[in-house]
């Protein structure tokens, strides 16, 4: 298994739809998945430490588990078919460890809520893994040569061609 983390909740610019950027822990490699706006919302108020006036569905989850002496212990992104994803949250409480079918999103949000780790399978990692391409310095320095010589009429000329 991968160990990831969420590095960020967005719009997907080809479909318009939210999406939720997970990375491993060096960066090197990153997985977009697809969700719904409930859940891109409910990601983001975790991530951002944003407290709402009432509890929404995972934290009411989260106050659920607590209540019952049940633990998340880890989240696993853990297939891959038809570009949909699939992933379990085991808990473990004191009768022993459970795993229950979940969607990413819906597992995501429950793991940020309780510090669990979220991990994608091997399986995943070989299917959907994306690298981070390394920037070529001999690249960047041309970039940068070429930002030094733009000028706003540069971006008018672009505008109005």
């Amino acid at each position: 298994m991968v160990k990831m983390k969420v590095k960020v909740v967005g719009i997907d610019q080809n479909s318009m739809m939210p999406v939720v950027v997970i990375t491993d822990a060096e960066e090197k490699g990153f997985i977009p998945i697809l969700i719904g706006p409930a859940e891109a919302q409910a990601i983001s108020i975790q991530m951002e430490g944003m407290k709402p006036p009432r509890p929404i569905t995972h934290d009411l989850l989260k106050t659920m588990l607590d209540t019952l002496n049940t633990k998340v212990d880890r989240v696993v992104i853990s297939d891959l078919k038809d570009e949909t994803y699939f992933a379990k949250i085991y808990v473990k409480s004191r009768d022993g460890e459970m795993e229950v079918d979940a969607r990413p999103s819906d597992a995501i949000a429950l793991a940020l809520r309780s510090d669990s780790p979220i991990y994608i399978s091997e399986e995943v990692a070989a299917k959907a893994l994306i690298a981070n391409k390394p920037i070529d310095d001999d690249e960047m320095e041309a970039f940068r040569k070429f930002l030094e010589g733009l000028t706003p009429d540069d971006f008018e000329r672009n505008l109005k061609g």
